[in-house]
């Protein structure tokens, strides 16, 4: 299921979006956005595994430089 949603975006973030369906990197606009969307919100989750591990790892001595390792992780398109 999906929703219809109106969004106002700046002319080179729409441009943008139109070169890449134009070179079919893209199959629409909605995609562009869904995969940006999908891809925020693992940066998200991301972010907030990071915080726990980071509060945490003094009871998991298993997880012991975890938290470390993993704020140097760059997060990358994983489509």
């Amino acid at each position: 299921m999906s929703k219809q949603i109106t969004v106002r975006l700046p002319d080179d973030l729409v441009d943008f979006m139109d070169e890449l369906v134009a070179t079919d990197k893209a199959t629409s606009r909605a995609s562009v956005v869904a995969r940006a969307m999908e891809r925020e919100r693992r940066r998200e989750l991301a972010a907030r595994d990071l915080a726990i591990l980071s509060t945490t790892a003094g009871d998991y001595p298993d997880l012991e430089g975890l938290a470390p390792a993993a704020a140097g992780t760059v997060l990358s398109d994983l489509d």
